[in-house]
């Protein structure tokens, strides 16, 4: 006969709370097999293997809302969904080991026992980027740009020595900064404005290949920022609506 669990010993085997437990049964997420006479929820094997692939999905950062819909698909695949859990496992790994590599080089760098180029001291951080940028978009930018692009891109982002890394940095809380006393006046057609934008085409020719920024593809990165609510999120962080002001003044400077 396959075990059954209390909350309390589900909790104590799983490393969860028995409150986050409660939780989960009440958003819907985890509910018990059943509850037993005396009021105390109890849990089979089925529950065991869904707490399991939910604790998964957490340590991927994926938000609880998002587990459920996925979990509660008529064509739910968990052999399929643990392959894919593997993948995104496996290349948080690898950028650990690198940033490892990269820390237990800098402190031989300090004893002077080597030597380390500006390129190394920063390769655990750029490829971090570069995997958050494909576990995130990978999909939809390469289906949309092509592989050779996307490629090509992060062959560029690793070749950056700690001058042009530093810049992209810099570049970048420059945009916000500057977006958002152009959103305070509220014209897209500002001077402040286009300087926002023009700091967004400085920021972007860093991580682009060389010769591929146009107007054109400048406005329909900004439709797509509109677009993607991941997009909306980021830059309304800075204002709500910040991300639709931001799209009319990159198409005003574009022209």
């Amino acid at each position: 006969m396959k075990k059954q669990y209390t909350v309390n010993e589900l909790a104590v085997i799983s490393g969860v709370s028995v409150r986050t437990l409660h939780y989960y049964d009440q958003i819907g997420l985890l509910h018990p097999m059943r509850i037993a006479e005396n009021g105390y929820r109890i849990y089979g094997s089925k529950e065991v293997d869904q707490l399991q692939q939910i604790l998964f999905y957490r340590e991927l950062k994926v938000p609880l809302k998002k587990i459920k819909t996925i979990m509660s698909t008529p064509d739910y695949d968990k052999e399929k969904e643990l392959e894919t859990q593997l993948e995104k496992l496996l290349q948080q790994k690898e950028q650990i080991e690198l940033l490892i590599n990269n820390v237990i080089k800098t402190i031989r760098t300090l004893k002077g026992e080597t030597v380390m180029s500006d390129i190394e001291k920063f390769e655990g951080f750029k490829q971090k980027l570069i995997d958050d940028n494909e576990k995130t978009y990978g999909k939809e930018i390469r289906k949309k740009y092509g592989d050779e692009l996307i490629d090509a891109s992060n062959a560029k982002i690793k070749d950056m020595n700690q001058q042009q890394w530093q810049t992209t940095q810099e570049l970048s809380e420059l945009i916000n900064e500057t977006l958002k006393e152009a959103f305070e006046q509220g014209d897209p057609a500002s001077e402040i404005a286009h300087k926002a934008c023009d700091l967004h085409r400085q920021w972007l020719c860093m991580f682009w290949k060389e010769g591929t920024y146009s107007k054109e593809a400048h406005k329909a990165l900004a439709e797509g920022y509109v677009a993607d609510e991941r997009f909306t999120a980021y830059y309304d962080k800075i204002a709500p609506g910040c991300t639709k002001f931001f799209r009319d003044a990159i198409h005003i400077y574009c022209e």
